[in-house]
């Protein structure tokens, strides 16, 4: 997609957001100007082809704990997205779709959520009926895997570990259902 494109719709959703909604804009305005401040010291996006590193686990939302060497040879998604965020929920039901249709196909799906707290997201994800891995980004999570600035944040990285794609920003529907040629 044209970054170009891509960065005018942020503007004009977020402008549309300010306008419908007051409320829930000026909560979602505090949490974006504290990504910002913190996006200032954000690492940047891995570069395609670099090794990516996977934590040996991570501690789901669930409660359950992800053994990423039972990943090893598949496809990763990952997705940095917060409940906030008005582009994270529009593009995370295309993350979904993608999931169920090529998870059996080798791809794989860890959302990491960087609410403040990991108390909002059970009930986000109870009624949007993800089904897809999510962890909190923790602050020991986020020295594993820091978040590159942006969000939402996603990195796709191949059967042979190192990165396909790496993209700050929407996706459209058609960008991530583009994933699927990296199976």
């Amino acid at each position: 997609m044209e970054q170009h494109r891509r960065t005018q719709l942020k503007w004009m959703a977020a402008g549309l957001a300010a306008l419908s909604v007051p409320a829930w804009a000026q909560s979602v305005a505090e949490q974006a100007g504290a990504l910002e401040k913190k996006d200032k010291k954000a690492v940047p996006l891995p570069k395609e082809g670099s090794v990516f590193t996977l934590p040996p686990t991570v501690e789901l939302i669930d409660g359950k704990t992800l053994h990423t060497k039972d990943w090893a040879g598949k496809v990763i998604v990952l997705e940095y997205w917060a409940t906030w965020c008005p582009f994270c929920a529009r593009q995370m039901p295309h993350v979904e779709t993608l999931y169920k249709k090529e998870h059996g196909r080798g791809l794989e799906v860890l959302a990491l959520s960087i609410d403040k707290k990991p108390a909002d997201i059970p009930p986000f994800l109870k009624t949007k009926h993800y089904t897809f891995p999510v962890a909190w980004l923790s602050p020991e999570l986020a020295k594993a895997l820091p978040k590159p600035a942006g969000l939402p944040v996603t990195i796709v990285i191949g059967r042979d570990g190192r990165v396909k794609m790496a993209d700050s920003g929407e996706l459209f529907a058609e960008d991530i259902a583009g994933i699927a040629k990296f199976l």
